[in-house]
């Protein structure tokens, strides 16, 4: 190994520790990724697991991995930011690294309308690597020149073709895939499922919600637990290696999601490689990253029976559904880590 690091990498890891949020899922996955195309030996890991209660130890490791990597990456969270940000710039009048940050979520636009010091110092970082198109665009009118597109991606098997599950009659099985909080709209979702079995006076659909619950949303998703009928579950959390074969199974994945941080979701990585649309909410990014009517539906979340009549119109168009299927195998293939990893590697010296 050279005398400096390649990278240094600054974000959530929980190191013995089980965490599937977003920020610690894509903290690893962009880890593993460069250790795997450029070592192990090369990339410096600093966690920032426990935040203010061990604020000491992580500053200390953050000033070694300047002294240490020639780039530094960092992915905080809100509060992350408004201290590694300054902290960086400050170091790097010292070190004169590069400085990459790695966006995780859909919400910096609004939050730098809130916060101009930070605005006026990420111009200073040589990337900003953001989500999707509209985040790019957005922060380009607000005055950036070092935004770069580099979208989600997961380390997940892909289903081939033949692997596809086609589900042609009642019930038809649709699930959640996401942390569950309201926000994330499963109740919404429970609401629809129930409403339409009900309209029909039969079962006609079946869902299951599956995630890890939202530490201040337990004591409501039990009271609602308790209220399940048969045709609805929850079925814990998935290991992120499991998902394609534990999705393929149903017939369609909900997203119904009003979440103010919404970026480009993981839960669509994880349907596209299992071979199932999505019917999501025309929320934030959704429109951009789900084809109407080829690897799922969108409906207007201004439109109160939408996702009842999203989910109505899919098991009254089985055939249709058939073809989304068959994209969004193809649709996967686009968020491959080794294709998208490539982006920040291309920008390391």
């Amino acid at each position: 190994m050279s005398e400096l690091y390649i990278a240094g990498i600054c974000g959530h890891f929980g190191f013995g520790k089980d965490f599937f949020d977003g920020q610690t899922v894509k903290t690893k996955i962009v880890s593993k990724e460069l250790e795997k195309q450029l070592g192990s030996d090369c990339i410096y890991k600093v966690d920032t697991y426990g935040g203010m209660k061990r604020l000491g130890v992580i500053a200390i490791q953050y000033l070694k991995m300047f002294m240490k990597c020639k780039n530094i990456m960092i992915l905080p969270a809100q509060n992350g930011l408004k201290f590694f940000v300054p902290l960086a710039v400050l170091l790097n009048i010292f070190f004169h690294r590069k400085l990459h940050y790695i966006v995780i979520g859909g919400w910096l636009a609004e939050y730098l309308t809130e916060h101009k010091f930070l605005k006026r110092l990420l111009k200073k970082f040589d990337g900003i690597y953001v989500e999707t198109g509209t985040m790019k665009n957005t922060l380009e009118k607000m005055g950036f020149k070092n935004v770069v597109l580099m979208p989600n991606c997961k380390e997940l098997k892909v289903l081939m073709p033949e692997e596809l599950v086609f589900d042609e009659k009642k019930p038809y099985k649709f699930c959640t895939f996401s942390r569950v909080m309201k926000e994330k709209g499963i109740e919404d979702a429970i609401d629809a499922i129930t409403k339409i079995n009900k309209k029909n006076d039969d079962i006609i659909c079946m869902l299951d919600i599956y995630g890890q619950i939202d530490k201040n949303y337990e004591e409501r998703f039990l009271e609602l637990q308790s209220t399940f009928p048969d045709y609805i579950s929850y079925k814990g959390i998935v290991d992120y290696n499991c998902s394609a074969d534990v999705l393929k199974k149903y017939f369609a994945l909900l997203f119904p999601t009003y979440y103010n941080g919404e970026g480009f979701a993981g839960t669509l990585i994880d349907a596209f490689a299992a071979g199932i649309p999505v019917i999501a909410s025309d929320w934030k990014y959704n429109s951009e990253l789900i084809e109407n009517m080829k690897t799922g539906l969108v409906y207007s979340t201004s439109e109160f029976n939408m996702l009842e009549d999203s989910i109505d119109w899919m098991i009254n168009n089985v055939d249709k559904v058939k073809e989304m299927k068959y994209n969004c195998l193809y649709e996967s293939k686009k968020f491959r880590p080794e294709n998208v990893i490539n982006i920040v590697i291309n920008e390391l010296k």
